[in-house]
């Protein structure tokens, strides 16, 4: 009889339970103290037979409350499903399993979340929203849950439900918040919902120290990243860094005290808004990113000046060989008569050994040029590897970055020298000399305005300083000094 009441269940046939009560009254109370890891309500609830779950409960309610071998109750079977009108039953006959919690530590609302079974969720909150608070392994909530399994929907529902403050900044044993996960399994869309609600601490550390911004900085970079970065920083998100910064700063804010009609009065002065724009530069990725780029540069200037050294214009002779002529040739389009070395040897200089006396002060001005290149952007890579601590100061970036304009330099004119060795000193001067002016006068014109730029720049950053300087010393040490912090 167990037998045909558990395929009873399993077809949901109302018929064969009505028959099998009238042949045993008791079938299921024996059901409820045997050693079955599942009862026929379990069943029933699991496979939606609504109509057979309301028979049951009708004559056995209290098998609501029994637990099979995973500790999961028939609520949590049908919330799993997302059968509504069962949970609706179940919960009118025994509210308190909405607490109960399976061998997961999950009661039937996490299930709801973690499923997606929205209006199975808003049921459950509406009976006992009391189980919407109760966490989770590893310290988590509901909302945790909502972020893990990607449940918008029902993480918006319970926002809705349960927006106080503590509960929406509920940490993990980790110290994560909702939007930490968020950011890191890179949900725009949460983190867009998240960064709108008020409740939210966008800034909340966990327990490494690191805040959601910081969480994305650490991540694997994708396309998401900027649109995550651009949400974060509109809600206000920080480094962790920029927040000890922020911090310092508002400690290191003086008192003042107004006097108003004979009566003194003790205004604390609140962080200025561009100490809060300052917090948002992202000093640590500009210097990475500018290293980076000089890196590349660097090694791009020292493998074009390496090769340009190993074979210059013209080329190198491929092997040794005796002259065959020792007598001086005339050559009509030169002034001056070439001549030819008894011996050459392979690897030396085309040029040095056919062209007349004017291409060896050019060779000179080449070989200046290139050295001067090939030596500067090796400094600068040398640095860049050597670890030092004042590589991560921008002082030390702008250096590099001087440095790197020489090296350039010195490459162009190498590249201005190249030419006139390969075309000729005696072949038509006008257009080559007015394309060399032409030039030298773009170069000059671009270098003169990167300085200039930059110069504006540094005597603008100085004359700020010695302003905020003038001014915290005016804060500081204003009328009545020691009279303004005995009063505060």
């Amino acid at each position: 009889m167990e037998r045909r009441i558990y395929e009873a269940a399993v077809e949901g046939n109302i018929i064969s339970l009505l028959n099998l009560l009238q042949e045993d009254a008791l079938i299921l109370d024996r059901i409820t103290v045997s050693c079955y890891g599942e009862t026929p309500l379990h069943i029933a609830s699991m496979l939606g037979h609504a109509e057979f779950v309301q028979e049951i409960l009708g004559r056995k309610p209290e098998l609501a409350g029994e637990l099979d071998s995973r500790k999961s109750s028939p609520l949590h079977l049908a919330t799993s499903k997302g059968y509504l009108d069962i949970v609706k039953k179940l919960v009118s006959v025994n509210p308190e399993m909405c607490l109960a919690r399976d061998r997961d530590g999950k009661n039937p609302v996490h299930i709801a979340v973690i499923k997606g079974r929205v209006s199975v969720l808003k049921e459950l909150v509406k009976v006992r929203p009391i189980a919407a608070r109760m966490l989770m392994e590893r310290g988590e909530t509901i909302l945790h849950a909502c972020v893990r399994f990607d449940q918008l929907e029902a993480m918006k529902f319970l926002m809705e439900q349960m927006s106080d403050h503590e509960f929406v900044n509920s940490k993990d044993d980790d110290g994560n918040t909702v939007l930490h996960l968020a950011v890191a399994d890179k949900q725009v869309e949460a983190i867009q919902f998240l960064t709108t609600i008020n409740a939210i601490e966008v800034n909340a550390l966990n327990k490494g120290g690191f805040t959601a911004l910081d969480i994305l900085k650490q991540s694997r970079r994708d396309w998401k990243d900027y649109e995550i970065g651009e949400l974060l920083r509109s809600g206000g998100d920080i480094c962790a860094e920029d927040i000890a910064i922020s911090k310092h700063d508002l400690g290191s804010k003086q008192t003042t005290t107004l006097t108003s009609h004979g009566n003194n009065q003790i205004n604390m002065s609140r962080p200025q808004g561009n100490h809060t724009k300052k917090s948002f530069e992202k000093k640590g990725d500009w210097l990475k990113e500018m290293n980076n780029v000089l890196m590349v540069i660097a090694s791009l200037i020292s493998t074009v000046t390496f090769q340009a050294g190993l074979n210059p214009p013209g080329g190198v002779w491929q092997e040794t060989k005796k002259a065959q002529d020792d007598a001086p040739t005339s050559d009509p389009y030169h002034e001056v008569a070439l001549t030819s070395d008894p011996y050459h040897e392979a690897g030396e200089s085309i040029m040095a050994d056919t062209s007349s006396s004017h291409y060896y002060s050019l060779s000179n001005l080449f070989f200046t040029s290139n050295t001067i290149g090939f030596v500067a952007s090796l400094c600068i890579i040398l640095l860049l590897v050597s670890g030092l601590p004042f590589i991560k100061r921008r002082l030390f970036t702008w250096i590099l970055m001087v440095i790197l304009w020489v090296a350039i330099s010195a490459l162009t004119l190498a590249y201005l020298f190249s030419q006139t060795f390969i075309t000729g000193l005696n072949e038509p001067l006008i257009g080559k000399i007015y394309a060399t002016e032409m030039i030298l006068f773009v170069w000059m014109g671009v270098m003169g305005i990167l300085l200039l730029s930059h110069t504006i720049r540094l005597i603008k950053k100085i004359i700020i300083y010695f302003i905020k300087l003038t001014k915290a010393r005016r804060d500081t040490n204003g009328p009545n000094g020691d009279e303004q912090c005995h009063n505060v």
